[in-house]
């Protein structure tokens, strides 16, 4: 691939209300690795028997995994291949559970072009429940 396929929106293409979305069924195995990649092998995660004794009475998925669905929408959808990620502010309001589909959906709500900054909502959902919201401000490259 050349440098050019590798590339997303510009600032110039991008839209205020322009959205992305990203979908994934959370497995045993990407707990297993998320765990292993972070070092975060809190038992709420991991361990059965734990997880039981917790409010979600069952092992649930690192809020930070489903967080990552977010960055891959932002990544590699909307704006894409490029992108710098600056900030992100997140609010956990469901948990996530082995076995839901995540799907991380953005959108653009602001563009600064003197700064090339692009100000994105964030949200995750597993069904109609939203389990993460915040915001997220990216810099994009400029066509000038």
């Amino acid at each position: 691939m050349t440098a050019q396929n590798l590339h997303g929106f510009y600032l110039e293409d991008l839209k205020v209300g322009q959205t992305a979305t990203f979908s994934k069924k959370v497995t045993e195995k990407d707990i297993q690795t998320f765990a292993d990649v972070s070092g975060d092998h809190n038992p709420v995660h991991l361990n059965e028997e734990f997880a039981k004794t917790t409010i979600f009475k069952e092992r649930i998925a690192h809020g930070m995994l489903g967080a990552s669905f977010i960055s891959k929408a932002i990544g590699v959808d909307l704006p894409g291949p490029g992108t710098i990620y600056l900030s992100q502010n997140l609010k956990f309001k469901a948990p996530v559970k082995i076995g839901d589909t995540v799907t991380a959906h953005i959108e653009i709500t602001e563009i600064i072009a003197e700064k090339r900054r692009v100000l994105l909502k964030t949200t995750a959902t597993v069904g109609d429940t939203v389990v993460i919201e915040g915001d997220a401000v990216v810099m994009v490259d400029s066509k000038k």
